[in-house]
């Protein structure tokens, strides 16, 4: 895919911090990251959002997305973590390349990831 950064990652075009790959994925450590520890999991075929994934990259992304979020809670000690995603422009989304945010969490970091509006 033209003009993306995470196609452009995946092709070695652009440099980034690899913290995990194989055959369909590829995990990086944020440039701007929320928590220590924050990995972003993509797949390496260009995709836009979840719409637009087919079911066994779907699995594959996932699997990879546990075993890495698995990883970083263990090297980075944390006590948690959030699994975030966004899906087109109006839910915040700004890399249009599949991707899931992997964010350690620790007691006291100060963090409130989550949508309150009557949840």
């Amino acid at each position: 895919m033209e003009n993306c950064i995470f196609c452009d990652i995946v092709a070695k075009k652009v440099p980034a911090d690899i913290y995990y790959e194989d055959a369909s994925t590829l995990a990086f450590r944020s440039l701007d990251p929320i928590t220590e520890g924050h990995v972003i999991v993509i797949p390496k075929k260009h995709v836009a959002n979840m719409l637009d994934i087919d079911v066994a990259l779907l699995k594959s992304v996932t699997e990879s997305t546990q075993k890495v979020a698995k990883m970083v809670v263990e090297e980075f000690r944390a006590s948690g973590f959030n699994l975030l995603m966004a899906n087109g422009k109006d839910a915040q989304q700004y890399v249009f390349h599949f991707h899931w945010h992997i964010v350690p969490r620790f007691p006291d970091d100060g963090l409130d990831l989550w949508i309150r509006q009557g949840l």
